[in-house]
């Protein structure tokens, strides 16, 4: 036994009337629940001691109406106290009932029993307490006991959070009893206009579950108010997005991505034109934790993608401070703001997938974020049936992203869907083939982007005036290199659509997509 005093406490007994641990006496000690048959067997034997007068008895009892059906039943000499918000079950770490402890007058634990076994207690008796009779021969062998209170998951996480060795550190906010905790949190700013779910220390707790890492670890710093992130942090606003703890892993390497110099995220979201990321989630991660990759991939219905995505933005709203009014400037708005996150259906699709592409292995989990203004609009061709002519089509329509003489500025991210991926399967159209006949099917002549008196949008007219008509000539792309045009697979079997997100801006100006690894 250690020489360590058990923790003091002070519970209330079914009369109101305080008793304290240690208080300089011997003392037994007896955690109980009425439901365990276990403990209605040993509950008179206790008694005994009791009456014997040798040493007070406690009877800690962990349900307020079990021990008044205890306290009717037995009438013991005992004191049975209310345990029923179970901090000292807890704090003593009973995992199971009954449980006794025999302290001394310093609280310190000499001796203790678990459960019912008959020569254990025997000799239990005959060494402490040999004056007290018991007969033994009316009670079993053997009994199991019952698990304790404090192992029920939900009471477990509850008990954790509150207990002084909580891995949680983030100020808890007390409500008013009569408060709406909803309403509450519409008041205080920590929602983005829509519900969010209470993050109770009990549900953090559980979200924390979802990683290895230290809720204290510091995964990043978020603008625009360059705050520290920590795992906790982040798990908190998790719970706030609806997530399961399975999916903390992506909202953290999302977070990690978003907050790279290349990725940009505090221009990302001080822009006047609204920017936002868009998550595409690559690997084995997507089937583990049911993400959409085939029907409404984009859309809604699935939690992981909602969640995750939505996740990512209470995040840099709530510990980075960006929020509309303030340093988040966007002129409109857009429903990006709120969520978008899918996953690359990879086994459909006739073309490596992104994560691939972009340098990971295969088998590796990977979140990748476009910084993107607009989408995602639908490209309909339901006519095209060769490679060329369906890349052609979709050159066409990103002719009109931001404006159709805004070129050379901005990334595209196609979301190609299964029935269009055919067509360039079949005419054994890779992504470089995409890329080009998109770039080729966008250009138009530099002199076709001069502004005008009808529409002042584009190259100035003084600028093109210094322009010689070989210059004026020359086919402009859309997009200043096939690298700005990226290219992932994902919807159900039926319907000829690609879907295209309009980026915001590119390069070290801009926004450069950025991957990262997902960790547990």
């Amino acid at each position: 036994m250690s020489e360590n005093p058990r923790p003091d406490f002070s519970l209330r007994d079914l009369n109101g009337k305080d008793h304290s641990f240690p208080d300089a006496t011997p003392t037994l000690l007896c955690f109980v629940k009425e439901d365990c048959p276990t403990c209605n067997l040993v509950l008179p034997v206790i008694d005994e001691i009791a009456r014997s007068n040798e040493i007070r008895v406690l009877v800690p009892g962990q349900t307020s109406e079990g021990n008044r059906q205890l306290q009717s039943r037995f009438q013991p000499a005992a004191c049975i106290l209310d345990d029923s918000i179970l901090k000292v079950s807890f704090a003593y770490g009973v995992e199971t009932v009954p449980m006794v402890l025999l302290c001394d007058e310093n609280g310190i634990e000499r001796d203790s029993l678990v459960g019912f076994d008959k020569k254990e207690w025997h000799s239990f008796y005959s060494k402490h307490f040999p004056g007290v009779a018991v007969d033994w021969s009316t009670l079993p062998e053997w009994q199991p006991g019952c698990g304790s209170l404090t192992q029920d998951p939900i009471i477990g996480e509850r008990l954790l959070a509150e207990s002084e060795n909580s891995p949680l550190r983030a100020r808890k906010i007390e409500i008013g009893t009569q408060d709406d905790v909803h309403e509450f949190m519409f008041d205080q700013g920590f929602t983005d206009g829509l519900p969010v779910v209470p993050p109770t220390p009990e549900r953090v707790l559980e979200m924390l579950r979802g990683t290895e890492r230290d809720p204290q670890e510091e995964i990043t710093v978020i603008p625009p108010n360059m705050a520290p992130a920590t795992v906790e942090k982040v798990a908190i606003n998790a719970v706030l997005a609806g997530c399961k703890p399975e999916y903390l892993p992506v909202v953290i390497a999302a977070l990690q991505a978003l907050c790279t110099d290349e990725f940009n995220g505090h221009g990302v979201f001080a822009t006047t034109m609204g920017a936002s990321p868009v998550m595409v989630v690559n690997g084995p991660i997507r089937q583990r934790i049911g993400m959409a990759m085939g029907m409404s991939a984009l859309g809604q219905g699935n939690r992981a993608n909602a969640s995750i995505g939505r996740a990512l933005r209470l995040a840099v709203r709530n510990i980075g401070g960006a929020k509309p009014g303030g340093t988040e400037r966007s002129t409109l708005g857009s429903p990006l703001k709120f969520t978008m996150c899918f996953a690359e259906w990879e086994e459909r699709s006739p073309w490596e997938p992104l994560h691939v592409e972009r340098g990971f292995q295969r088998d590796e989990s990977v979140v990748t974020l476009f910084a993107m203004s607009g989408g995602p609009a639908l490209i309909v061709d339901q006519a095209s049936r060769q490679g060329k002519q369906l890349a052609t089509s979709m050159g066409l329509s990103l002719r009109a992203q931001h404006h159709v003489r805004s070129h050379r500025a901005g990334d595209t991210l196609l979301v190609v869907s299964p029935e269009h991926g055919d067509t360039f399967a079949r005419s054994n159209w890779e992504k470089q083939d995409v890329r080009a006949q998109i770039q080729s099917a966008s250009s138009v002549p530099l002199r076709e982007l001069i502004a005008d008196d009808e529409c002042p949008v584009g190259i100035p007219t003084i600028r093109a005036k210094e322009l010689n008509k070989e210059e004026l000539n020359k086919p402009v792309p859309k997009f200043a290199s096939t690298r700005n045009i990226h290219l992932v697979f994902a919807g159900s079997e039926a319907g000829m659509f690609t879907s295209a997100f309009h980026g915001w801006a590119s390069g070290p100006m801009g926004s450069i997509p950025t991957s990262q690894a997902i960790e547990s």
